[in-house]
């Protein structure tokens, strides 16, 4: 299998490396800063490229990793060739690709977070995949089997709740580390009192449904504890509106 990646950030990183590892031949790495392609392009043997107009044309696959906002246009250059084309976008619509002249186009969509720094196991990563006909689709499931056995056929419909209900679980609960860590900083204590509470958190509703495990002031409609902890927020009305939106949604919940 012949790849062509466009894109160097963390999802383009981490899925060439996993395909790197099955054996596929990766050809080209494409990104707009030539210096992070060529990063990506010694780690997969592959050679480098910042010109869309050199893209090889005798791909198998064109894997496009970049911000949703420049799919279309990468796609645009691709025009006629005869390799699948898929983009990684969980909020990117198929659509994308059907104002270009593309036979065989898709979408591999990785549901994880992922981070140059960290090694991740794409056994374990679900890939949801959609192509544009019956025969894409077949090309596509095999070639996502390569790298991983959780394969969901999901319509851009459904990833776009799909993505929606990622950035909930994942992004907004990261950012909700970070204000605890402000809130630590405030007193010198350190961010490692929290590891295992969040480690907890996390381990639980792999066995049960968040709904099932909730717990703190809100939930038990503890009204003292929730003033007490708003009149410690005083001086941060930012973190104290969120402290009372999410407080709200969980009474509204369970109360």
């Amino acid at each position: 299998m012949r790849i062509v990646c466009l894109g160097s950030g963390n999802v383009a990183t981490h899925m060439a490396l996993a395909f790197k590892s099955t054996g596929a031949e990766f050809l080209q790495i494409w990104s707009k800063t030539l210096n992070h392609a060529e990063v990506l392009a010694v780690q997969t043997g592959a050679r480098a490229t910042d010109n869309l107009k050199e893209i090889d044309r005798n791909a198998d696959i064109y894997i496009i990793a970049v911000k949703d906002d420049a799919i279309a246009e990468i796609a645009g250059t691709l025009n006629g060739v005869a390799g699948l084309i898929v983009h990684t976008s969980g909020a990117t619509s198929i659509d994308v690709f059907k104002s270009a002249e593309i036979k065989h186009f898709g979408v591999l969509y990785p549901l994880q977070t992922f981070s140059k720094s960290k090694a991740v196991d794409f056994s374990k990563i679900p890939l949801c995949i959609e192509a544009g006909t019956a025969e894409s689709q077949v090309l596509l499931k095999g070639i996502a089997k390569a790298i991983s056995p959780l394969i969901y056929e999901v319509s851009s419909a459904d990833r776009k709740l799909l993505h929606l209900a990622a950035v909930f679980a994942c992004n907004f609960t990261n950012h909700l580390y970070h204000l605890g860590q402000e809130i630590l900083e405030q007193s010198q204590l350190s961010f490692d009192l929290l590891r295992p509470l969040i480690l907890e958190t996390a381990e639980k509703v792999q066995t049960a449904l968040p709904y099932d495990v909730q717990t703190g002031p809100a939930v038990r409609d503890d009204k003292q504890t929730l003033e007490k902890h708003l009149e410690l927020l005083q001086d941060m009305p930012e973190l104290a509106e969120i402290y009372k939106t999410l407080s709200k949604s969980i009474k509204k919940t369970y109360l």
